[in-house]
């Protein structure tokens, strides 16, 4: 039910934020002002996210090989008549870094205390950001 609470009262100083990533100057200071509660607030959706789920997303990376065409290729040979020879572009075995995804186990406990924690920050740092947003009107009407 907490949860839930702040959610919706942050929900519209999220949505003021969305729009004013290359907007007005109102709309900068807004987002400006409210930056610290979107971070909040990816991270408490994560973990939200983990808590339904059971367990967390990992990103890790491999290095994997694959055939590309060599970055330098040398002049084609002529013929007797001096007209390019078609040829096979040679082939390089480069290497390449793989972005992948795997499912962690997490400790509902902790999450929990997690989502508590971020639920807490978001309640304290909303009436500064209401009252930022507030100033920004003022300082830059539309």
């Amino acid at each position: 039910m907490r949860v839930v609470s702040a959610v919706r009262l942050v929900g519209g100083l999220v949505g003021l934020a969305v729009l004013a990533a290359c907007g007005t100057p109102q709309e900068q200071c807004v987002s400006r002002s409210t930056r610290e509660i979107r971070t909040l607030q990816s991270l408490l959706d994560e973990v939200n996210g983990n808590l339904a789920r059971g367990y967390a997303w990992e990103e890790y990376e491999t290095i994997e090989h694959r055939w590309v065409t060599c970055r330098y290729q040398p002049p084609p040979p002529v013929d007797a008549n001096g007209q390019p020879i078609k040829v096979r572009p040679k082939m390089c075995f480069e290497p390449e870094t793989v972005t992948h995804t795997r499912r962690v186990p997490i400790d509902p406990v902790s999450e929990t205390n997690k989502r508590d924690g971020l639920v807490a920050k978001i309640r304290d740092l909303t009436p500064q950001a209401e009252a930022n947003i507030a100033a920004c009107k003022v300082a830059y009407p539309e």
